[in-house]
């Protein structure tokens, strides 16, 4: 027995088929069409101005710098051949030997947290003859304070030599008595510089 779908299904499709395309035409029979013009009322109509521009001044750039120029060999022939350089005598130049690098103090560094402190102030004595010549100035010292706040060692850093002055600024750093430095808090003993100023009245 043969199946009916078999048999049924191209008739359906030829019929769907039409009534579809028919379905369409009657759409564009029934709606009108568009029409291709479209008008705006209220739109403002807008005026362009045309506005000349002048032209930029175009600006000439410098010309690059000229290359340095190459020597070339001379075919001259007219340089003597038996031409040389005199002869030097090295042994009669004065051969000095350069400044041995400056040595300053080699003194071991110590850390620590608070500075040592001067009690009552560094009081120098003026020498008479820098008074007497009218000579002023700063003298660094470097000095050693042990942990019991003494000087131990004085170094002149800066001074002023031949005036006395030198003298006199470790003569009163000797004389000083200083809280010693602290580093954690406990004393110990460490180099400090200290600047001690020479002013007249």
């Amino acid at each position: 027995m043969d199946n009916p779908l078999k048999i049924k299904y191209p008739v359906v499709i030829r019929a769907t088929s039409l009534v579809g395309i028919f379905s369409v035409i009657i759409m564009f029979l029934i709606f009108p069409r568009f029409l291709n013009t479209i008008v705006f009322d209220d739109v403002d109509q807008v005026i362009i101005d045309s506005i000349d521009i002048p032209q930029t001044q175009q600006i000439d750039q410098a010309p690059p710098p000229a290359r340095p120029s190459i020597p070339v060999p001379s075919d001259d022939e007219d340089i003597a051949d038996d031409l040389t350089i005199d002869e030097m005598d090295f042994d009669e130049i004065d051969w000095e030997a350069p400044p041995p690098p400056p040595s300053g103090p080699k003194v071991k560094f110590i850390p620590y947290d608070d500075p040592p402190r001067a009690i009552g102030g560094i009081r120098p004595v003026y020498p008479e003859i820098a008074q007497e010549a009218g000579i002023e100035g700063v003298v660094v010292v470097q000095a050693f304070i042990d942990e019991k706040g003494r000087v131990k060692e004085t170094i002149i850093l800066k001074g002023i030599p031949n005036t006395g002055l030198d003298e006199a600024a470790m003569e009163a750093i000797r004389k000083t008595r200083f809280k010693p430095a602290k580093q954690r808090e406990r004393p110990v003993g460490v180099w400090i510089s200290i600047p001690v100023n020479f002013k007249l009245k």
